[in-house]
């Protein structure tokens, strides 16, 4: 008994590469302006890297590099320990 061709099935395009959220950055905020240390006198630039909540944002979300994102870490306690900033939010 001979087998009947199946009809034309259309071929599955491959997966689209998924866009990333956080775009690419050659170098952290503070590597860029060659800043030493976060000041945590500073609080613009301490509330652009934190949640609504009070919380630090990650290193992949801020885009900061290790030792950056470290100093940023102890200004931010600072702050909220001298009430220049919130705890919670």
């Amino acid at each position: 008994m001979a087998r009947k061709k199946r009809p034309f099935v259309k071929q599955r395009s491959p997966k689209r590469k998924q866009k990333s959220r956080y775009r690419e950055q050659a170098k952290c905020r503070f590597c860029r302006r060659k800043i030493d240390e976060a000041d945590y006198k500073d609080i613009a630039i301490l509330e652009k890297l934190t949640t609504q909540q009070g919380k630090l944002f990650s290193r992949k979300r801020s885009g900061n590099c290790a030792r950056h994102q470290q100093s940023v870490k102890r200004a931010v306690k600072r702050a909220r320990f001298l009430a220049l900033m919130p705890y919670v939010g």
